[in-house]
């Protein structure tokens, strides 16, 4: 299964021009009017089960679920579940390479010579920067670096982990480049590649890394990887006419050497612990400078894309907001962010199909409600 490539919410940028709050509101009737959106995107698009929430910068100020982890079962779904993120993780690599950077173990502008020196590079990646992999800007196009061949291998592939992505980029990186540098051409396959440097830099695991160095010092003890095991929510996916639910031990997910590039599981109060950096100036976990950047995306080089982010500046945000969708095509998840609102809205399914229209409903009602 290939991970989609993520669209940038333009439409959420012409959201409803607000008047300025010195800080974020809470009251019942928005919550009354949050649980009412949260009725009627589930009623319209029926996906197996969802749960909504808005983040504010001190953490989860409200939150909804309906519906049951598997369709056909009558087992609800819960706001302690585990929930897939897919490609929304995108930022939390990027989040973990900037933790890199401050502690003076990695640099920006690190060439991937730099990053792969016992590999041998065509020349053709001779000046690519670790930068340009996070922003999409590397000259890698997915259709053949992910290419269905390569993600069967991969799920078949028994090596460790490290050992796979270090394959991985011998095979990539000692190819021409397919597209150009500087040019966005979104990425899984780059993101593999972020994933595997930092392998080199911290010498464990990307997975260790993220939970040692980012997902630890948060507090977020629920993190995992692929689809969610035990009592929680069931991906779907159309077998023909009939939704279906994937059990998560068998193919529901994307292989794990794409893990870097969105295959992160995690509770609601989680993932809003990590929205939080972007809330509150980088939370005491980075510094202020930092978030500024993983923010911004390059100047002149459309579309503005940052770091995991697609960026945009409605009225209603008050400044820059952040938007990004992820999917392995049986979840789908959004996040839309104001970092001056300190605003945060988050929106999951367990299935796409239905699943993405209703969240993207719920993420257009929740900015309205809760921005207004």
């Amino acid at each position: 299964m290939i991970i989609h490539r993520r669209w940038l919410l333009a439409g959420l940028a012409a959201g409803p021009a607000l008047a300025a709050l010195p800080r974020f509101a809470f009251a019942q009737d928005t919550a009354a009017q949050a649980d009412a959106a949260l009725d009627a995107a589930f009623a319209e698009h029926a996906p197996p089960a969802m749960i909504s929430a808005v983040v504010g910068r001190e953490g989860v100020v409200w939150s909804g679920v309906r519906g049951v982890r598997r369709t056909g079962q009558p087992e609800a779904a819960t706001t302690d579940d585990l929930w897939h993120l897919g490609s929304n993780g995108k930022a939390m690599t990027a989040a973990l390479y900037a933790k890199l950077v401050e502690q003076g173990r990695a640099r920006w502008d690190a060439p991937l010579s730099s990053l792969f020196p016992d590999l041998k590079l065509d020349p053709g990646h001779a000046e690519t920067t670790i930068d340009d992999l996070l922003r999409h800007r590397a000259g890698i196009d997915d259709r053949q670096a992910v290419s269905r061949d390569v993600l069967i291998g991969a799920h078949q592939d028994q090596r460790p982990i490290r050992e796979q992505r270090t394959a991985f980029a011998a095979d990539l990186l000692g190819k021409a480049p397919t597209g150009q540098r500087g040019a966005f051409a979104y990425s899984n396959a780059g993101y593999a590649l972020a994933g595997a440097a930092i392998e080199r830099i911290t010498d464990q695991s990307w997975e260790d890394a993220i939970r040692e160095h980012l997902f630890a010092p948060m507090g977020a003890a629920s993190v995992g990887h692929g689809a969610p095991m035990g009592d929680n929510p069931w991906g779907h996916r159309m077998m023909g006419e009939v939704l279906t639910a994937v059990d998560p031990a068998r193919g529901a997910d994307n292989p794990p050497l794409l893990g870097p590039a969105g295959r992160m599981h995690m509770t609601l109060a989680d993932y809003a612990r990590f929205l939080r950096l972007y809330l509150n100036d980088g939370d005491g976990q980075l510094s202020p400078a930092t978030m500024t950047r993983l923010v911004t995306p390059p100047e002149g080089a459309p579309p503005p894309y940052a770091y995991g982010w697609g960026t945009s500046t409605p009225p209603w945000a008050q400044g820059t907001a952040l938007a990004h969708e992820g999917s392995n095509t049986m979840w789908h998840a959004i996040a839309v962010v104001a970092p001056a609102r300190g605003l945060a809205v988050v929106s999951i399914a367990n299935d796409r199909v239905k699943g993405g229209p209703a969240n993207q409903a719920m993420a257009r009602a929740l900015t309205g409600i809760f921005a207004g």
